[in-house]
């Protein structure tokens, strides 16, 4: 039996999607807080079932019977970590035995991406629960840097603190396509995945696609953390991002998330779709 936590969100409606055509519906279970939001899946045999992080016994009931499970981080960063390290327990109470967990590219002390201790943290009590495990690092995605883009197109100017430093941005649905290969296909059991784009993309390189696709000049303008900080506060972004968004550019800085790696297309069969094709999709309909 596969499950799925915060199947209704974004990555988990799209894990679950792709698990569903792998598999027999009815070995699939989809947590998550709103069921009604997948009753489409449920028509055609998942069972979807309740639980909400906050509540460790939902998630246990939940679990009944799961042996895999895709454990999504979910998106209260910060206040997240005693949560999924609640749900780790709850899911060995449960009898999973196999846990793959959604985690960023080197969480690590020295890394600024103000997501680091949540993944760290959460990796650690997957390392010390006694259960199998993977992890999927997936790296930036690719479709948020397309409103980076479309701005500097407007303004002529793309403003940002990531320096000379790269990031292998990749498309959500390959992380989905990656997690519902190793829940199908089962093994991988402690080892850690780098989800990767194709390519390590700069600011440069930003520049560049958006020349290309705007087909009119674009200032590259580098600032420090503080002065891009200034700029989404003054952009309407509510404080809780702008220091998210500016901790990536800080991360990618560091040189943080720059590793490509060939895991999309070694569990898959497939190569990861390129920020350029996402960017030009979007930008070009």
């Amino acid at each position: 039996m596969i499950g799925i936590t915060g199947a209704s969100g974004p990555l988990g409606r799209a894990t679950a999607e792709a698990v569903l055509q792998m598999v027999d519906p009815r070995e699939v279970v989809l947590t998550t807080r709103r069921p009604e939001a997948l009753a489409d899946l449920a028509t055609i045999g998942a069972q979807v079932r309740h639980a909400d992080f906050a509540d460790a016994a939902t998630v246990t009931t939940a679990l009944s019977g799961v042996d895999r499970l895709l454990l999504i981080s979910t998106d209260s960063v910060g206040s997240r970590l005693d949560q999924q390290r609640a749900a780790v327990a709850a899911a060995a109470a449960a009898g999973v035995s196999h846990i793959v967990y959604t985690s960023v590219p080197e969480p690590v002390p020295a890394n600024p991406a103000l997501v680091v201790d949540d993944h760290a943290g959460t990796e650690q009590a997957l390392r010390e629960s006694g259960l199998r495990w993977t992890m999927l690092r997936n790296h930036l995605y690719a479709h948020l840097e397309v409103p980076v883009i479309e701005r500097a197109l407007t303004s002529g100017r793309l403003v940002t603190n990531s320096g000379s430093g790269a990031a292998a941005y990749v498309r959500r649905e390959d992380c989905a396509a990656a997690a519902a290969a190793v829940l199908s296909q089962g093994g991988y059991e402690n080892t850690v995945f780098d989800i990767s784009g194709p390519e390590a993309i700069s600011a440069d390189d930003l520049v560049v696609l958006a020349r290309e696709i705007g087909g009119r000049d674009v200032e590259l303008v580098h600032v420090d953390d503080l002065e891009f900080a200034d700029g989404l506060r003054a952009a309407g972004l509510p404080e809780a991002a702008v220091q998210l968004v500016t901790s990536f550019g800080a991360s990618t800085r560091s040189g943080f998330l720059a590793n490509v790696s060939s895991a999309v297309a070694d569990l898959t069969g497939h190569a990861p779709v390129s920020l350029a094709a996402v960017a030009r999709a979007a930008l070009n309909s």
